[in-house]
């Protein structure tokens, strides 16, 4: 998956301005009930692009799957609550997996060069998937979070990009679910 490396990006002022982020979701708060510094790491790299005017539309995609967990619905908040207008957002609340997440960004919102917004170690395998559609996109990287924090999230990972590979190549897998059509227009 680091054949992608030349896709990302760390530092704001370098990353090419580009319309629409794709905002990939994660709990606010972990588990113990303590906030969840890679979903606050997100929101902030999210804030700078748009600050910066890299982007001008955002596509929050994350779980919703149960009737008090909504991932797009608190990254909604957050960005409005750093300044971002709602107008400017769109929720994808069936970005059940970040395979879900990337796909749906082409074949329901009509995207073929999004900036996609995560930590590093999870980057790679988004764009991957983004370039196996045939997506011109890049991404930009989150601020890390401590190792005590991120251990068991960076093992998962290692396990989710050979199911991403599988997913691609072997069982050509579809998302969860696709729906209607919303293209983005900007």
């Amino acid at each position: 998956m680091n054949s992608t490396e030349h896709q990302v990006y760390y530092e704001v002022s370098q990353v090419p301005a580009k319309n629409i982020a794709l905002v990939l979701g994660t709990s606010k708060y972990f588990r113990t009930g303590k906030p969840n510094l890679f979903f606050h790491n997100r929101i902030e790299a999210a804030r700078k692009l748009y600050q910066e005017g890299k982007v001008k539309f955002f596509i929050l995609s994350g779980d919703n799957s149960l009737a008090y967990y909504n991932e797009p619905q608190d990254m909604k908040k957050a960005l409005v609550k750093a300044g971002i207008p709602d107008s400017v957002i769109q929720l994808d609340y069936a970005g059940f997996r970040t395979f879900d997440s990337v796909v749906r960004s082409k074949k329901v919102f009509d995207q073929t060069s999004v900036i996609i917004i995560t930590q590093e170690f999870h980057i790679f395998r988004a764009l991957f998937i983004s370039n196996y559609y045939g997506m011109s996109s890049v991404g930009f990287v989150a601020e890390k979070v401590e190792m005590k924090h991120s251990f068991y999230t960076k093992t998962r990972e290692y396990l989710a990009r050979c199911k991403a590979v599988i997913d691609l190549y072997i069982l050509k897998k579809e998302p969860k679910y696709l729906g209607q059509k919303i293209p983005i227009k900007i």
